[in-house]
């Protein structure tokens, strides 16, 4: 049996114990960053774009990134520790690890990554941001929290994200 994947309001009550600040704002469901652009006025801080990749090992990883960076799918692999070059992971396996759809997905997903099926991979350009937005599990909100919460976040939930230069 399988657990029903966290929401939102888990995610924030996650957050509120580890003592992290956060700010959420609701709107319209987004399903791509140029859909999202219109947010840019009344939501500060780094706006993320994140890639569910997996190789041929089927090792999964989500790569965030900031909403305008450009990845090369060709060349990825080779900074992140893939076996092989990265395709793109189907969105059964983003449900299923994730507890995500796709247009939803978001570094805050690792809250349902109990197996510890997933390497997260931030982009060292977004980190500079001081604030970081994803997601809250779900596209019609935005959740903004600290870059250094966001590391602390996923730590609390066994996860040790990698920070790397993946963007060109």
């Amino acid at each position: 049996m399988t657990t029903a994947p966290k929401t939102a309001e888990d995610l924030y009550r996650f957050l509120d114990d580890l003592k992290i600040e956060h700010k959420t704002k609701h709107h319209e469901p987004v399903f791509t960053v140029a859909e999202s652009v219109a947010l840019r006025d009344e939501i500060p801080g780094g706006h993320t774009k994140n890639l569910f990749v997996k190789d041929k090992k089927d090792q999964f990883f989500l790569l965030t990134v900031e909403e305008n960076a450009v990845v090369d799918l060709k060349t990825v692999h080779t900074l992140i520790g893939a076996a092989s070059k990265v395709s793109f992971g189907k969105p059964e396996k983003l449900m299923e690890y994730l507890g995500v759809i796709p247009g939803a997905v978001t570094a805050f997903g690792a809250i349902n990554d109990t197996g510890h099926n997933v390497t997260f991979v931030l982009d060292k350009d977004l980190m500079e941001n001081d604030i970081i937005n994803g997601h809250p599990l779900s596209n019609d909100a935005t959740t903004s929290i600290g870059r250094d919460d966001l590391i602390r976040f996923m730590e609390a939930t066994g996860h040790t994200p990698l920070v790397l230069k993946v963007t060109a």
